[in-house]
């Protein structure tokens, strides 16, 4: 990776050198001052040679007409009459096109070196030794199925398993993106990767090595990034039949010339005039300069694009499936609901009762009652022998009173009396995608903090304006199907598939393109590297997602703002028509310039300068995208 990075800047600075020796040859050419050696000679060597290199090489060992031969066929073409500047101009011409391309697609495989950074490296193996059970410390690809293994609060789950023994609540974002951790008992699944939060579990390992879920997520994002092939030029996909073209014309021009009497020397000069205008330089910089002038008038909007394939992809979407937690939503859990059950309990004694029995647990659950209670001012009293139970809640004294907070199937193991009522309060609370904790004060149920995560302000209207623009909206999430169609719903998404892990959404994304759909993912967790990677355009959250998953998108929305959805496709509408526009343009420039060139009117070194202001007038037409106003534009 760093290697093709050093080789990028390496390109950059050669091309520099050969544009001051290119001007200096200019400049003295204007000046009617003769050197021993011409400056133009080092541009030659410089960005020449490269481009002598990959002709020859594509045409020898790939088969290949590309327009670096056509080009080739230029520079040395007009070496041979001592046009040292022609030549050096249609090098240096191409050079800055390969630059400003390979600037676009310089990012492969930086997000998979993070995915693997992931894998567990070892795990605590259980042997039965002299009647009793010894942890041993051991390499992760040591570990085989069926092996008995211990994982310890804060410890990485070393590979898919199955519990056999204690209760946890374990971080599975890695797998699915979701924020809240997930309550795991007996007989339980554990993938590979994840995090256990809080108590200690034995688990039987069920897929190693290969098989596992972490391995399996690498592999996915290893084959979809092998998919993904960099933008071939355009000029390289006509170059079949401009080459014969262009060698035709020259031909021709030569031999009406000299059939004409002109003279041998009128004749190649004519013929290797028409070859020099005859490069396909404008060609070539009508889409990359389009595109990097689009990529800066993104980033002043906050979205980063890493290539023009995915730029000139977004226009022709017409699917975005968003992720949720982090996505749709905020990612951040706030308390929504205080609802007491008993008479003479109000909502801050509730509140008060909850984070005081929570302020020693570490669970993301129990610092958003305590973020509430402090943003409330609500005092919280001391709690004595506080226990946590892994994966079901708490108990604590405060004051003369024992307290519980947890889950429903904690309560009822508590033998804790709940009413009919009660349970379709809290049924209904769960239809609205929040997590529900109860309070019990002295084995008395008291009441109910509801928290939920909250969706984007921006979310509905941006849904409701990609309609507008008759693009389809799927959710795909790894939450319960009852908090994504809530969500859903609320965002305006009529599509949802949920409980979904990586695998599954990767699946929908393929399902969809062979509909024959062009996809967008949108998401922001490590969970989401595949499907990103799959879509034909992956767009990751670049505030709040994780390093992979930005690295594994085509495109970062720095500030979260997924109300830029819609900017995005008119800019890249716009790419595509100012790119169309410039191979127009530069055709007909062409054109007018070949048919002076025959005609005699132009010699090489004014050809080039045609040629060059062609070129130009490419670059100053794609500038204008920079300053655009896409935000406005329906």
């Amino acid at each position: 990776m760093f290697g093709k990075i050093s080789a990028l800047f390496a390109g950059l600075k050669m091309t520099i050198v050969s544009g001051v020796f290119l001007a200096a040859s200019l400049t003295l050419l204007l000046m009617g001052i003769k050197l021993p050696v011409d400056p133009a000679w080092l541009t030659v060597i410089l960005s020449g040679y490269p481009l002598l290199y990959i002709a020859l090489t594509r045409l020898v060992y790939d088969k290949w007409i590309s327009s670096a031969l056509l080009i080739s066929m230029a520079m040395l073409a007009s070496l041979a009459i001592g046009e040292l500047f022609a030549a050096g101009e249609v090098a240096f011409i191409m050079a800055i096109g390969a630059i400003l391309e390979d600037m676009t697609v310089a990012r492969a495989q930086r997000g998979l070196s993070k995915l693997i950074a992931l894998t567990p490296v070892q795990g605590r193996r259980l042997v039965r030794r002299n009647g009793s059970l010894i942890e041993e410390m051991i390499p992760a690809e040591q570990i085989k199925k069926g092996d008995l293994l211990r994982v310890l609060p804060g410890e990485a789950v070393p590979v898919d398993g199955q519990i056999t023994s204690g209760n946890t609540s374990v971080d599975q974002s890695i797998m699915t993106g979701e924020s809240l951790p997930v309550d795991k008992g007996l007989s339980d699944e554990v993938f590979c990767g994840t995090i256990n939060c809080f108590g200690s579990i034995d688990i039987e390992a069920t897929a190693v090595g290969e098989d596992s879920s972490l391995q399996k997520l690498i592999r996915m994002v290893r084959e979809a990034e092998d998919k993904k092939a960099p933008m071939q030029r355009i000029a390289d996909k006509w170059a079949v039949w401009l080459v014969p073209i262009a060698l035709g014309i020259a031909i021709g021009a030569l031999v009406l010339t000299w059939a004409m009497g002109l003279g041998i020397m009128e004749a190649l000069n004519r013929a290797v005039t028409v070859l020099v205008v005859f490069c396909p330089c404008a060609l070539a910089l009508a889409t990359p300069t389009s595109i990097m002038a689009a990529i800066g008038q993104a980033t002043k909007h906050g979205v980063i694009i890493k290539s023009g394939e995915a730029l000139e992809l977004m226009g022709h979407v017409d699917t975005i499936a968003f992720d949720k937690t982090g996505t749709l939503t905020e990612g951040n859990l706030a308390v929504v609901d205080i609802y007491p059950f008993v008479d003479g309990v109000e909502r801050t004694d509730l509140l008060r009762l909850a984070a005081s029995a929570e302020a020693h647990s570490e669970h993301p659950l129990a610092r958003a009652i305590l973020s509430c209670a402090k943003e409330l001012r609500v005092e919280i009293e001391p709690a004595g022998d506080f226990q946590m139970i892994s994966g079901k809640g708490i108990t604590a004294v405060v004051g003369r009173h024992t307290l519980l907070c947890g889950t429903l199937s904690f309560f009822k193991e508590r033998c804790i009396y709940i009413e009919d009522s009660l349970a379709v309060t809290l049924d209904n609370f769960r239809s609205q995608g929040k997590a529900v904790i109860l309070v019990a004060r002295d084995n008395v149920l008291t009441g109910a903090i509801t928290l939920s995560d909250t969706l984007r302000d921006t979310a509905p209207q941006m849904v409701s304006e990609l309609r507008d623009m008759d693009t389809n909206v799927v959710l795909l999430t790894g939450d319960h199907s009852q908090t994504a169609g809530y969500f859903a719903k609320k965002a305006g998404i009529e599509s949802v598939k949920a409980e979904l892990l990586p695998g599954d959404k990767v699946g929908s994304i393929v399902e969809l393109e062979e509909q024959g759909r062009k996809v967008c993912m949108i998401g922001d967790g490590v969970n989401d590297a595949p499907a990103l990677k799959t879509a034909d355009v992956g767009v990751a959250m670049g505030s709040m997602g994780s390093d992979i998953a930005i690295e594994a998108a085509d495109i970062a929305l720095i500030g979260d703002d997924i109300s830029k959805i819609p900017y995005l496709k008119r800019l890249s509408r716009s790419t595509v028509r100012t790119i169309k526009g410039n191979i127009i343009a530069s055709m007909c420039i062409n054109a007018v310039a070949i048919t002076l060139s025959v005609l005699g009117v132009l010699n090489p070194v004014t050809g080039a300068l045609v040629h060059n202001a062609g070129s130009c007038l490419v670059v100053l037409n794609a500038v204008l995208l920079y300053d655009r106003k896409f935000d406005r534009m329906k």
